[in-house]
């Protein structure tokens, strides 16, 4: 019996039989040499156990020995068996790789790591974009290369780094590649879009970044979409990053924010603006109104509309009401009703219907309009109040009610805005009291008395005397190359025998020092600085002192004197630079400017189209008369012939075309600058054309008989000239002849 056995060079001498063969019994194969060992036949006299391996593995490499055993003798150990070694030779394979892909930042240390089998083993060589690694103080190949190290990532080192193992029988590579990361980067931002209520929106939000595990935020006016209540069950947040509303709702319209990162640096945004439309609607319906007899009075239509309100019908007492043909009543740019003067025909059951290009989602509900007596003054404080630092004044005021209403309450405030100083001012029904009066007190204080009718006001000033001068306040400058003529409005003195001086106080801006220039001749409220340098920025504060001392200084401004040469700026609004062709008859200058007119409005009223506004929060009193520009394309024009002086706030016009779109600006203009208003938008209903055709018509029909008559009366006076002609001859005739 023949037997083959295995033993690996770290296993010799352990008995792992592989084959066994004995005459004419079947031949046994060891695990894993199934069908890939037999014996080899050849015709020597004594037998052979020649053994034949197919399909070589790496792992068949090791010691192998023949054995041939004897059944009918007794084993001879030492002489029986031979052994032979089979050494197998594989290509390298890896069993260790970095990553495709390894993002760093600069500074970071890495190590690549490339180990590989194979017989021989493999050498393991190192390339960066196929040039051999050369080390160096940051960069080294360690622990037979199979490790590379790099202790300090800079940009050189970013690149592709491939790993070559390799021996008699071949090579195998692999290449990995070190980026620097990259923070999140918006591709397709999202844009602005406008929807009507019902439909559904889509905003995009691409990012890509390095590495790419890009994650998407998004924001409705700063706060997150999934934190917003009303957007709770309508919005949805895709794999791609984009925000879906279905469906939009009219509160949806706003701000929507989408912010990106993959965790390396800031996080980059970017907005979009959802504009939803929806009929104009009818938001809150007041059952009860009141209007204050004989005084001006609103009632209130409380509407939402996007587009913005085109117009708004409104009924009384179940019929249509035509504002415009109604004295004292104007609709109003907001669709409420304004009654200039209030009587008792103008009380009944109101309602209101708005449109805008959407359509209407209806009418109000009924709104019963009652007419009563505003409160009164029983007790008006006095117009005047005159103490001194450190002592008391008390202020009464006091109000009544008329029949059938709430008993009006009576509050008190300064007109500045500033507030009331809570722990020196003390209120017992109408009146307050303020102690230990400061300098600041100084002002103009209100008595309001209020209740559901209406609110009336009372106005009184507090002066306190016997202290240093007030602040010098609506500070102005003009500026030429070389000099800037400052002018102010003196503050209060501080007493009715006091009188002040002024200092200004000037500087390069940006500069620590201050020049100091008194003011000649004392009491003089403007003054010329010269010697400035041209083409400079100067800062400019006054300050005011009386015989007790020097007061508070004025607020800085700031004047920039002209280059040589150069022409007075034109003058700009918060809106941007206005083109000096556009208002060509405005003033211009370098001067101070007005602050902008407010609240600008065109309404439709019985008689035309009234324009009003409002005067300027800021810089009011350097208005000295208003302007009123228009166009219908890109033209500007004048629209009023005069000057419209400051207190006038409103300007009649009964000759715009109908169906034709208007655009309105009202200018506040100073002695040498002014300043715009926002821009306003008035389509003209084209009814009102149908009227000028209509009143065209009738005139051309009244012209051709007038026309007619003059000409038959043209006729008949031509005739009776020329018999009375005819007549004359006649009568000379026969006086020749007699």
């Amino acid at each position: 019996m023949a037997r083959l056995r295995d033993a690996p060079a770290d296993c010799k001498g352990q008995d792992i039989p592989i084959y066994i063969w004995y005459e004419s019994y079947p031949t046994h194969s060891g695990e894993g040499y199934e069908g890939r060992v037999s014996r080899v036949a050849t015709d020597s006299p004594y037998g052979a156990a020649s053994l034949n391996l197919t399909n070589i593995r790496e792992s068949d490499q090791g010691w192998y020995e023949c054995k041939v055993v004897f059944l009918n003798r007794s084993p001879n150990q030492h002489k029986n068996g031979t052994w032979f070694h089979l050494d197998v030779h594989a290509p390298p394979r890896f069993s260790i790789t970095p990553e495709d892909i390894i993002y760093v930042n600069l500074g970071d240390a890495i190590i690549l790591n490339c180990q590989a089998e194979g017989t021989p083993t493999p050498e393991i060589l190192w390339y960066k974009d196929a040039n051999p690694v050369e080390p160096s103080g940051t960069v080294g190949i360690f622990n037979d290369g199979t490790e590379l190290r790099i202790s300090n990532i800079r940009h050189e080192d970013i690149g592709d780094y491939t790993c070559i193992a390799r021996n008699g029988e071949g090579q195998v590579s692999h290449t990995a590649r070190v980026i620097i990361a990259g923070g999140a980067v918006i591709t397709m931002p999202p844009t602005n879009q406008t929807k009507l209520e019902g439909e559904k929106v889509q905003f995009s939000c691409e990012a890509k970044a390095l590495p790419g595990n890009v994650t998407v935020k998004w924001f409705r006016e700063g706060a997150p979409v999934a934190e917003v209540a009303a957007l709770e069950t309508r919005v949805t947040i895709r794999r791609d990053g984009a925000l879906v509303i279905n469906p939009v709702a009219a509160d949806d319209s706003g701000q929507y924010l989408c912010e990106v990162s993959n965790g390396i640096g800031d996080p980059q945004s970017a907005s979009a603006y959802l504009n939803v439309e929806y009929p104009a609607k009818v938001t809150f319906t007041p059952t009860v109104q009141y209007l204050p007899f004989r005084l001006a009075g609103v009632v209130q239509c409380y509407i939402k509309a996007n587009p913005p309100l085109q117009y708004v019908t409104w009924t009384k007492d179940k019929r249509l009401l035509e504002p415009y043909q109604t004295k004292d009543i104007v609709i109003m740019n907001n669709g409420s009703l304004l009654f200039t003067r209030v009587n008792q025909n103008h009380q009944g059951r109101y309602t209101c219907t708005p449109y805008n290009a959407q359509g209407t989602q209806g009418s109000s509900g009924p709104m019963e309009v009652l007419v009563r007596k505003p409160p009164v003054f029983t007790v008006e404080p006095e117009p005047l109040y005159q103490r001194k630092v450190g002592e008391s004044v008390e202020m009464h005021c006091e109000a009544q009610e008329s029949e059938g209403t709430q008993r009006p309450s009576v509050t008190w405030r300064r007109r500045d805005g500033l507030p009331l100083q809570k722990n020196r001012v003390r209120a017992v029904g109408g009146n307050i009291t303020i102690d230990t009066l400061r300098r600041q007190d100084f002002g103009i204080y209100q008595c309001v008395a209020s209740n559901e009718v209406a609110t009336i006001v009372a106005d009184t000033q507090l002066v306190i005397e016997g202290t240093q001068p007030h602040a010098p306040y609506n500070v102005s400058g003009t500026a030429t190359e070389f000099q800037v003529t400052l002018r102010w409005q003196p503050g209060y003195a501080g007493g009715p025998d006091y009188k002040q001086d002024y200092t200004i106080w000037y500087r390069e801006a940006g500069f620590s020092e201050w020049t100091k220039v008194p003011v000649t001749p004392p009491g003089a409220t403007s003054v010329t600085i010269n010697r400035l340098q041209p083409g400079t920025t100067y800062e400019f504060q006054v300050n005011s002192k009386n015989t007790i001392g020097e007061g508070m200084m004025s607020k800085a401004i700031t004047i920039r004197t002209l280059d040589v040469g150069a022409k007075p700026k034109v003058p700009t609004t918060a809106a941007g630079p206005i083109d000096e062709k556009i208002f060509q008859n405005a003033p211009e200058g370098s001067g101070p400017k007005p602050g902008p007119p407010r609240n600008l409005t065109v309404t439709e009223v019985h008689n035309g189209f009234l324009i009003t506004w409002q005067g300027p929060l800021e810089r009011a009193q350097l208005v000295q008369y208003y302007t009123i520009k228009y166009r219908t394309d890109a033209q500007w024009k004048t629209l009023n012939r005069g000057q419209i002086r400051p207190e006038e706030t409103s300007y009649l016009v009964k000759n715009l075309v109908g169906g034709r779109t208007y655009y309105f600006r009202v200018l506040a203009n100073s002695a040498t600058s002014y300043e715009s208003s926002d821009e306003v938008r008035f389509p003209v209903p084209a009814r009102v054309k149908h009227k000028a055709i209509t009143a065209g018509v009738v005139g051309g029909i009244l012209f051709f008989i007038v026309a007619i008559i003059l000409s038959v009366c043209a006729v008949k006076i031509c005739n009776k000239r020329k018999r009375r002609k005819q007549e004359k001859e006649i009568i000379r005739l026969q006086h020749t002849t007699w």
